[in-house]
């Protein structure tokens, strides 16, 4: 892999595009050149990049000559459609879509987790859910020392993981209540201001959604354990950035709260807040732009076999996507 490669942001002007400019930017990778690829209505926008505009380029079939890495976040369909094709001509595809995650030959990477997995790449690497992520952070070391089993959850996901109109839809909805005029939806099929929604996207035929399902697909592929079992309620909650997960693990040998801490201590890209006392626990508040994900309320599950009860935060435009996007680039420079 060239040290300073052409690197491509394929769906530049998006929430999670734009947030992998500023991660870009911010951990000094080195690009050596950058495309910025959207619609063919976002093309001739610019974008800050290093103190200098970039003019984003129309995405099409031909974009992807000279390109060694590209940072695709597009949408499931732009990603089945143009992946295969930057693979082809040479370029090394990390998507933040669902499109490849449960094809056995792409590597699904959290590289604190297995970042090894890289190396079986054959031009796509899939960059996982990122309400699987968060959870995982905190989860797998702990699985490390004592063997997970299986985990009760539930997420509480803020609007931004629906894209900027759903930020635009809770803001409008949060003036329209406080002012007495009549709520408008557009986004969500109910009210989200003042609200929770029991639906993160749409239901299967055993009544989980799909994006419930993804913490045991994707925790057995990126844990290497194919005998977790995960039920998950994922929430829409009004809050603008990061999300939450209340969880609830079974694990195979005995844990204590004190084990458990010094476990989560060490494990790398997460901070632990635990302190009750105080009332010093994780919020959305304040791992928002945050790129470590943060662990509190640690206690023995009453109601499980070994089991420990926990809380994880973390900001699901950063570690949730962009972020671990362009670390899984950076373990490409590895190789």
């Amino acid at each position: 892999m060239n040290k300073t490669p052409h690197v491509a942001v394929v769906g530049a002007t998006g929430a999670v595009g734009i947030e992998m400019l500023k991660v870009l930017e911010r951990r000094r990778f080195p690009v050596g050149k950058l495309t910025l690829l959207a619609s063919a209505r976002s093309a001739g926008k610019s974008l800050p990049f290093r103190g200098t505009d970039v003019v984003v380029k129309e995405l099409t079939k031909d974009s992807f000559a000279g390109i060694d890495i590209a940072l695709f976040s597009a949408g499931g369909s732009i990603s089945r459609e143009f992946a295969p094709i930057a693979a082809a001509a040479g370029c090394v595809v990390v998507d933040n879509s669902s499109a490849f995650r449960q094809d056995p030959a792409v590597p699904l990477v959290v590289p604190e987790i297995n970042a090894a997995d890289v190396r079986g790449h054959k031009g796509i690497l899939a960059n996982p859910n990122c309400t699987t992520a968060i959870t995982l952070m905190a989860l797998y070391p702990l699985h490390q020392a004592f063997g997970v089993k299986r985990v009760f959850a539930s997420s509480y996901q803020a609007v931004s993981g629906t894209g900027a109109k759903a930020l635009e839809e809770l803001e409008r909805q949060v003036k329209e209540i406080a002012t007495g005029q009549p709520v408008t939806r557009g986004v969500y099929p109910y009210q989200i201001a003042f609200n929770v929604l029991p639906q993160v996207d749409s239901f299967l035929p055993d009544g989980y959604t799909k994006e419930e399902m993804k913490m045991q697909f994707e925790g057995r592929k990126i844990m290497h354990h194919p005998a977790f079992r995960a039920s998950v309620t994922c929430v829409r909650v009004p809050v603008y950035r990061s999300h939450s997960i209340a969880i609830s693990a079974e694990f195979e040998r005995p844990v204590t709260v004190d084990a458990a801490r010094a476990v989560l201590a060490n494990a790398p890209g997460l901070d632990v807040v635990d302190d009750p006392a105080r009332q010093r626990y994780p919020m959305p508040l304040f791992t928002s732009e945050k790129d470590n994900c943060e662990v509190g309320r640690i206690r023995v599950d009453c109601a499980l076999d070994n089991g420990l009860a926990f809380w994880v935060a973390g900001d699901q435009l950063l570690k949730g996507a962009a972020l671990n996007a362009v670390q899984i680039a950076e373990e490409l420079l590895k190789l």
